[in-house]
């Protein structure tokens, strides 16, 4: 099992002349720490999960590209983009950028967006849920195209690309990783079978379920469920819960079948919490 590590609140001691160093200082001690990956939110507002909307929150492919500049070996993505955030040809043109300049390192996280409340406050359309769907599966498409040196143009019902040109190409071939988010059993679960090389679902009882859904659209799309990765958001709050708690989740998690978990963790910021996971719960689970 690998461990990724997601920060999705950025409201820390110092405020905001301090947010950059405490960020790079947060990444190269995962980095340190043995984390295979570092994930932003693409939020505009933070979410209610974490604090209320006025809270920090960066816009997320800034934060990769310096987050880039900082580490030399973690992988880079979001969890995850709204579809209706960028347009897809630019999407892909950011994404790749950032999989250039980091060596390789980039993913494409995405989704069909929900937080109607950022969209609107800053003014991004935010259609019906079907539509977005249409979109995410035309994104997808698009990218697709785009990192297959594809020029022809792309006629969509949402988007028309005349010449969808991706020079320079990403350096991961033949494009680097998506995941799609969510775990909806009619629209993205078939997307992830359809487009995806990962998943990324909620750490609940119903995993098992979830997956065998993906295993029945992967037979009628022809992919190889096998290929596509089984990820799963999750939380570690080292002050409150003991490690053996902690690895005893991991290995109910991974018993369900899911491969990499992407945590949040509790008090992120104090650096602390990134030693305990890398010294006791990373070398724990590595082999399950």
């Amino acid at each position: 099992m690998k461990i990724g590590l997601v920060i999705p609140n950025f409201t820390w001691p110092g405020g905001a002349q301090e947010l950059g160093p405490r960020l790079a200082q947060v990444a190269c001690a995962a980095e340190e720490a043995g984390f295979a990956s570092v994930w932003v939110m693409d939020h505009l507002f933070q979410i209610g999960r974490h604090g209320p909307p006025e809270h920090d929150m960066l816009e997320a492919y800034t934060a990769l590209g310096y987050l880039a500049g900082v580490t030399s070996r973690v992988e880079l993505g979001t969890l995850v983009t709204g579809v209706i955030y960028r347009h897809p040809g630019v999407l892909a043109k950011t994404v790749t950028t950032l999989d250039v300049l980091s060596g390789g390192r980039a993913w494409l996280g995405i989704g069909a967006a929900w937080n109607e409340e950022e969209s609107l406050g800053l003014g991004v359309p935010f259609p019906p849920i079907a539509e977005r769907f249409e979109r995410l599966d035309e994104t997808l498409r698009i990218c697709h195209q785009m990192w297959a040196g594809d020029e022809q143009p792309f006629d969509g019902v949402h988007y028309q690309l005349r010449r969808p040109l991706n020079s320079p190409q990403s350096l991961r071939r033949p494009h680097p990783p998506i995941m799609v988010g969510g775990g909806g059993e009619r629209k993205t679960l078939r997307l992830v079978a359809r487009h995806a090389d990962a998943c990324n679902l909620f750490p609940s009882p119903e995993l098992p379920h979830k997956l065998d859904v993906l295993r029945a659209h992967c037979e009628r799309e022809g992919r190889d469920y096998d290929a596509i990765e089984k990820t799963s958001a999750f939380e570690i709050d080292v002050d409150a819960t003991s490690v053996e708690e902690t690895i005893g989740s991991l290995r109910w998690l991974a018993g369900m079948g899911i491969q990499t978990v992407i945590t949040s963790v509790k008090n992120v910021d104090r650096l602390e919490p990134l030693r305990v996971i890398g010294e006791q719960v990373i070398p724990a689970v590595a082999d399950l």
